[in-house]
């Protein structure tokens, strides 16, 4: 028996395609996403539909956008789902969000078992339209969660922490074994809740020095940001901030790293 097979379909490897198949935790999902009838749902990578169908039980439409065209076309034909679904046969990464919010008239509530293979990249094109979305819920590998919910100090605490916390609270939901797949992955899951932010706790003028300095800084985590960031700020300057600049990346907070992206934007006029 090939265990890549659920319900007639040969799970891709190149989709990241691993098939919820446990009902208890399928209906755990659907309890904590907690659909209204008049609410925007959108699903990313609905599969065969394990998830979809509680959530669409009580709703008489919800969008899904599913990159897997054999996939997508199962979905248009399902008994349960064919006329309830409005089906995206699209890559995720390429969707724009505000566009769908707009046509719905509100901002959207979004959910999926996303592919690990590119849950990272998509997470930060979702934090790009946060202000059209009203909360996400995703499954995801547990240790991309972990390093959602990181605090300073911790090796799981890098780029992704600061960019999630600084759009979302984020709130884990439950874990998940592999067993519940089909295939089996090769690691744990997770389930998240990501709520945007009303407000920004600590907004940055421009969210362009704040991806450049976490990049840069993270990506030299091992050396001290009086090191990995001395092309944007001298030791002094660090200091006059509040930044230890004997510290590492992982060591500064998310508050702190975005007063250092908008001391540094304040600066560039008058550098250039």
């Amino acid at each position: 028996m090939n265990n890549k097979i659920h319900h007639g379909h040969l799970a891709r490897k190149r989709f990241g395609q691993h098939f919820l198949n446990d009902q208890t935790i399928i209906d755990s999902i659907a309890r904590a996403i907690h659909p209204r009838p008049t609410e925007a749902m959108v699903e990313i990578g609905p599969g065969l539909g394990a998830l979809t169908i509680p959530v669409a039980a009580g709703l008489e439409s919800m969008i899904v956008i599913e990159l897997d065209r054999d996939l997508a076309e199962h979905l248009a034909h399902h008994p349960q789902l064919k006329k309830k679904l409005t089906i995206y046969q699209q890559d995720a990464m390429r969707v724009n969000f505000a566009e769908l919010a707009a046509q719905e008239g509100q901002p959207l509530r979004v959910f999926g078992n996303l592919p690990y293979n590119i849950s990272t990249p998509l997470l930060f094109h979702l934090f790009s339209y946060v202000h059209a979305i009203r909360d996400m819920h995703f499954m995801l590998q547990a240790e991309v969660v972990n390093r959602m919910v990181a605090g300073p100090g911790s090796k799981a605490y890098g780029r992704l922490t600061v960019m999630a916390q600084y759009y979302c609270k984020i709130i884990p939901v439950l874990e998940v074994p592999p067993a519940a797949f089909i295939p089996a992955p090769k690691v744990d899951s997770a389930v998240v809740r990501l709520i945007p932010h009303a407000q920004i706790p600590h907004p940055v003028a421009d969210l362009r020095m704040l991806r450049r300095i976490t990049t840069v800084a993270f990506n030299q985590r091992r050396k001290t940001v009086r090191n990995s960031l001395s092309e944007f700020f001298s030791h002094e300057q660090l200091t006059a901030l509040g930044v230890e600049p004997g510290l590492r990346a992982e060591n500064i907070s998310v508050a702190q790293y975005c007063q250092l992206a908008n001391w540094l934007s304040e600066q560039l006029p008058l550098l250039q």
